[in-house]
C-alpha cells in the first residue's frame, strides 16, 4: 500500500515533469549559493559580511525561481519572487552608484 503511494507521489512530483524538475532544482541551488558564499565571507572576515555576489546570487537564483512558479503554475512562488526581485535589484544598483561615488 505505501509503495502505491510513494510511486504516485514520484510520478506526480518528479518523473512527469523531469525537464522542469532540473530547472526546479538548479534553481533552488542557485539560491542556496547565497547563503554559501555570504557564510564563507564572514568566516573569512571573522564578522558578518554581505559579499556583493550574495545579492548576484539573490536575483540569479530568484529570477529562476519565479520562471519555475510560472512554469508550474504556483502563484505562491511568483508572489514571493516578484518582490524579493526588486529588493536585489534595488541592492545591486545602490552598490554600483556607491563604487561610482554617486548619490
Amino acid at each position: 500500500m505505501i509503495w502505491t503511494h510513494i510511486d504516485a507521489w514520484w510520478h506526480a512530483a518528479i518523473a512527469d515533469k523531469g525537464w522542469l524538475v532540473v530547472f526546479g532544482l538548479s534553481a533552488q541551488a542557485m539560491f542556496m549559493m547565497r547563503f554559501l558564499v555570504q557564510w564563507v565571507s564572514s568566516e573569512r572576515a571573522g564578522r558578518s559580511v554581505m559579499p556583493v555576489a550574495f545579492w548576484w546570487f539573490s536575483l540569479g537564483g530568484g529570477m529562476m525561481l519565479m520562471v519555475y512558479g510560472f512554469l508550474r503554475p504556483d502563484l505562491v512562488i511568483i508572489a514571493g519572487q516578484v518582490p524579493a526581485l526588486v529588493i536585489y535589484t534595488r541592492n545591486l544598483h545602490l552598490i554600483r552608484r556607491e563604487r561610482r561615488g554617486t548619490t
